[in-house]
């Protein structure tokens, strides 16, 4: 099997490597360089442009956003480049709309799209311990389900349209940002009566909220570890919103999504954008004088 891996972050570069460890033949490409050149020694061919990467009989994309999954695989050509039958797995995360014009695309252009957003930030895709998440036509998940298994620990199916698979996501990191508002509003409380933000999440994350997404945000916000990011304050910013407008298309209220928008943009305008998601936190601390 063929593989073409497109978009090599702090996500796709490990995703990648460790298809290479399991003996994949993967083309990569990705628009900076500096994860390159450890694949190549995994054994990767580099190609020099996406079309390049996508003469494969899969192609994997791990990309910011639908802006530049558009502009990296459909408006550079690599979707030209499939083969008939070649398989399309889109493992970022993006909008319901993007995911229903892929599936109508590649409808059209005779190859197939799933979507298998994954859960789990880049410590754990490079341990292959990633949940990804499935919607669509189950042989197609079968067609994937070796490389998945090279991924992740679980592959999980949640119905016969792709965009369930997105919406999925787009849910769980809703709840994400719900978790480190709490953990920063609580922890400007507790500040308030001079006790240490740190010992009360330590006791929190051990009782009531003892949750892989309370242990891990609420240790980056306890020490104020925002550099370097596992995932940004912006990327979340953009998940938050499309959550909104999936949302606003089935006429589901998220009035907790708006408080977290509006607390990013107030983060983004302290020039935080590029810090970790947790780095929400240091909003709530600023209203209460707390900096």
């Amino acid at each position: 099997m063929r593989i073409g891996f497109l978009g090599l972050g702090s996500m796709g570069a490990p995703m990648a490597a460790n298809l290479l460890r399991a003996g994949y033949q993967v083309n990569i490409w990705n628009r900076s360089t500096s994860a390159i050149p450890p694949l190549v020694e995994l054994g990767a061919l580099h190609c020099q442009h996406p079309a390049d990467a996508a003469q494969c009989d899969v192609l994997i994309s791990m990309l910011a956003d639908d802006s530049v999954t558009q502009q990296v695989v459909v408006d550079s050509g690599a979707l030209a480049a499939l083969e008939s039958n070649a398989l399309w797995i889109n493992m970022a995360t993006v909008s319901i709309a993007f995911t229903q014009q892929m599936v109508a695309l590649a409808a059209a252009k005779g190859f197939h799209y799933l979507a298998a957003p994954v859960l789990g930030r880049n410590n754990v895709a490079a341990a292959g311990q990633l949940n990804i998440l499935t919607a669509g036509d189950p042989q197609l998940i079968a067609r994937a389900q070796p490389l998945f298994d090279v991924l992740g620990q679980k592959t999980w199916y949640f119905g016969p349209q792709p965009e369930q698979a997105a919406v999925v996501k787009l849910s769980a990191n809703f709840m994400l940002g719900c978790a480190i508002e709490a953990m920063a509003e609580a922890s400007a409380l507790v500040r308030g009566y001079q006790v240490p933000a740190a010992d009360f999440l330590a006791m929190i994350t051990a009782t009531l909220f003892n949750a892989p997404a309370y242990k891990g945000y609420g240790e980056l916000i306890a020490h104020e570890k925002y550099t370097p990011p596992g995932f940004t304050l912006r990327l979340g910013l953009k998940d938050i919103r499309l959550a909104q407008a999936a949302a606003e298309g089935k006429n589901v209220p998220l009035p907790f999504a708006s408080v977290i928008k509006d607390n990013s943009i107030d983060a983004l305008a302290h020039g935080e954008g590029d810090l970790e998601w947790a780095a929400l936190a240091n909003v709530a601390k600023r209203r209460s004088n707390q900096s």
